[in-house]
């Protein structure tokens, strides 16, 4: 891939290297992915993910992501006078809704199982549409004249193969085959769920600096959008608990990847790479400190 330096004269283009530790981030990560959504689609009928589809509030959802997220972090970002490429890749972040990790987030928090899968796997397809306009709309309004842009075909390629094809996959073999799905369900999840722990270990490791680098006001900011914007998710979920934590969990919890894409395509060469990871993995982690807390609470009601 080549991607052109913003810094050069003349728009100069340098070959992307992908390193060995990029490498190892890369393939330990679309395992991981690939091999939880798959189980969750082993525990989901079509007609589960269809009827849960249809009764949330789906264009309700839509707008609070692609339009109140934005602009609160746009207000946000403002409001604690951040750093151009730091706020930047909030809002890259902010116009990326529904993370690929809210249905393994759903199942441990045993939430609707079935409503996260089916959103999961429809938002990819929605984004390619709306996340650059979301996005270049938030820059806009922060004053910022850079020109978001996304290759449409290869960015849809690649999510969904990732999240849409191994969650469809997983329920097209629980239809079919309910007898292997029931067999296949335990050992996958198993091997995924141990490479995803080896992945988000040495992810945090290797970018333990980009999280620091970021700054206390950023932790803070993003630590307000997050919290914001799962109680707007909350409030849209609708009268059962199991829903509210799904839709609170993907609108706070956004989709790093796509992020990342935007982040190369249209600011490579610059520190907004490495604020769309800090800042997506510390959205992870104040995901899965609410993913403790309901289980928690669960648990007690449960004794109780």
């Amino acid at each position: 891939m080549v991607l052109a330096c913003r810094d050069c004269p003349g728009r100069v283009t340098h070959r992307d290297i992908v390193t060995g530790t990029e490498t190892t981030i890369r393939i330990l990560t679309v395992s991981a992915l690939a091999g939880l959504l798959g189980a969750v689609g082993l525990r989901l009928t079509w007609d589960e993910v269809k009827t849960a589809l249809n009764q949330c509030r789906f264009s309700a959802i839509l707008l609070v992501n692609f339009v109140a997220v934005p602009a609160l972090t746009v207000a946000a970002v403002a409001w604690l006078g951040l750093h151009r490429d730091i706020a930047v890749a909030m809002v890259l972040l902010a116009a990326s809704p529904f993370a690929p990790v809210v249905p393994v987030f759903a199942r441990m928090a045993r939430a609707d199982l079935a409503l996260a899968a089916g959103l999961t796997a429809a938002y990819p397809l929605i984004s390619m549409l709306l996340t650059p306009l979301a996005a270049q709309g938030a820059l806009w309004m922060l004053a910022n004249a850079d020109t978001v842009r996304l290759d449409i075909v290869a960015s849809l390629g690649m999510l969904a193969a990732t999240i849409s094809l191994p969650l469809a996959a997983g329920v097209f073999v629980r239809h079919r085959a309910p007898e292997l799905g029931q067999t296949l369900l335990r050992p996958v999840e198993v091997i995924s769920e141990a490479t995803g722990a080896a992945s988000l270990a040495f992810v945090t490791a290797t970018a333990y600096g980009s999280i620091l680098s970021l700054g206390w006001k950023a932790w803070i900011a993003m630590a307000l959008i997050f919290e914001l914007s799962l109680l707007l998710g909350w409030k849209l979920g609708g009268p059962a608990s199991g829903a509210r934590r799904v839709v609170a969990l993907g609108t706070s919890n956004r989709n790093i990847a796509l992020a990342l894409l935007m982040a190369l395509q249209s600011f490579a060469g610059t520190p907004v790479v490495s604020a769309v990871v800090g800042n997506g993995l510390l959205l992870i982690a104040l995901g899965l400190l609410h993913v403790g807390w309901w289980r928690l609470v669960g648990k007690e009601r449960a004794a109780a």
